[in-house]
């Protein structure tokens, strides 16, 4: 009987290894762009049924292949991350029956653009001078802040995800920044109570892929590193999740520094710049910005194209009454080009600043949009007029601020003379269209 017993343990434990992987469904499906093109992405729970869980099979122009894995789980992410790169001439693609949103071939016709969209819980100043010296003194300053993550009048990222995916835009930019639940909630407060934080899983779940969820299915992105996902914050989730290149094999880790690279949509390129780790401010020792400036060289645009990176070259601050000015690390960097992009940047897209900003210059260099306002916990209001203030060795020809939450919607005019930027709240209400030129940005209350 002994024996007849220890049979079937052992054939039990042997069917048990030899079981199949289990199809699990996706907790995401989503797009990113890099260099390469289109890389699609699933998130996979690691196992609920007891089997060992595997990438899914993606459908390609009606040819299913089975995607690689980029990221195997672990204590944090407890999650399987699977890509496959698209090619450029798919037309279709899906992921367990849910289609995927892929580029258009040929002409943009809207681009949504926001940033900062997390919900911010971060104990106190102190907290944070400590995690990045001085870089989270604007975001920080006075004391702890605790957004109300648990209603969406305080949080509003769903619903205003939900309000852009009804718009169908052909491409999201998100300019960085996507988690920004550091802190425990404190006890007993209901704004945020239940809230995960940290750089795993269930945070990168609540700050990020819950709510974009009806965005990430309706259009591709261009994700940005923002300062939030350096190596020291949340570098992990947005190096397993997020950054757009191919692991190959090789399971992502953070780097530093990303490499510069040119994003090709339709007719428009965007060249994605990781400014993530680089300071405000250099008060004592300088700016060290030589890691830039070697990005910066290493730009060859082409006419018309965008250059995306989370902190603002040029974008004003309001601390305490004070007007402040971002970004001198950027700025000592651009002294190779006398102060400004080299030809062919035709426009400047951040974050970064919380707050609705776009500047034009009096010496004609590309105009930046500084687009920080996309959820988190919005900075001091602006309330100086910012024409003919000095910054980056140039004037303010023309400038526009907002103070609320929303989104901009980039379109080219109907006569292809140009782009239209149209400001919305997070209820797709229009507030302010400006007519976006490669010199120069005007701009009009809706």
């Amino acid at each position: 009987m002994a024996r007849a017993r220890t049979a079937l343990l052992i054939c039990a434990a042997m069917l048990s290894l030899a079981a199949p992987a289990a199809a699990q469904a996706p907790a995401a499906t989503y797009v990113v762009l890099g260099a390469q093109g289109p890389v699609a992405r699933a998130v996979i729970p690691a196992g609920t049924t007891g089997l060992a869980p595997a990438c899914p099979a993606i459908v390609v122009d009606g040819n299913s292949q089975t995607m690689s894995l980029r990221a195997a789980p672990d204590g944090n992410f407890p999650i399987l991350v699977c890509e496959f790169a698209v090619p450029r001439t798919a037309t279709s693609a899906s992921i367990a029956g849910q289609p995927l949103p892929l580029p258009p071939a040929d002409k943009l016709t809207s681009v949504a653009v926001f940033g900062d969209t997390g919900c911010r819980l971060k104990a106190d100043k102190n907290a944070a001078l400590a995690a990045r010296d001085t870089d989270e003194a604007d975001e920080v300053d006075e004391s702890g802040k605790f957004q109300d993550c648990n209603n969406t009048d305080e949080w509003p990222f769903a619903p205003m995800s939900a309000t852009i995916a009804k718009a169908k835009p052909d491409l999201v930019v998100h300019v960085g920044d996507y988690l920004y639940r550091e802190s425990a909630c404190p006890s007993g407060d209901q704004g945020c109570q239940g809230s995960p934080h940290g750089d795993n899983w269930k945070t990168w779940a609540a700050d990020f892929f819950t709510p974009a969820a009806p965005l990430l299915q309706a259009a591709p992105w261009i994700v940005v590193r923002g300062n939030h996902e350096i190596c020291k914050r949340a570098g992990t989730g947005y190096a397993r999740l997020l950054d757009p290149t191919p692991a190959n094999g090789t399971p992502p880790a953070c780097v530093d520094l990303i490499d510069q690279y040119t994003v090709t949509v339709g007719d428009r390129a965007f060249i994605v710049l990781d400014s993530s780790d680089a300071p405000d401010d250099c008060p004592n020792s300088g700016c060290d910005s030589k890691p830039y400036a070697d990005q910066f060289k290493a730009i060859n645009p082409a006419a018309g194209t965008w250059l995306v990176t989370h902190r603002p070259i040029w974008g004003f601050t309001n601390s305490k009454g004070k007007l402040g000015i971002r970004n001198m690390t950027l700025q000592a960097a651009l002294a190779t080009w006398n102060g400004a992009p080299p030809q062919g940047i035709d426009l400047v897209l951040s974050g970064h600043i919380h707050l609705w900003e776009a500047l034009s210059f009096a010496d004609g260099r590309s105009p930046q949009f500084v687009l920080g306002d996309g959820s988190t916990q919005l900075a001091h209001k602006i309330s100086e007029d910012l024409e003919g203030q000095a910054i980056g060795g140039t004037t303010v020809a023309a400038a526009a601020t907002e103070h609320r939450f929303g989104y901009t919607l980039f379109e080219p005019s109907k006569k292809g003379t140009h782009w239209d930027a149209t400001f919305y709240d997070t209820d797709g209400k229009a507030k302010l269209t400006c007519k976006v030129e490669a010199s120069q940005v005007t701009c009009n209350k809706s």
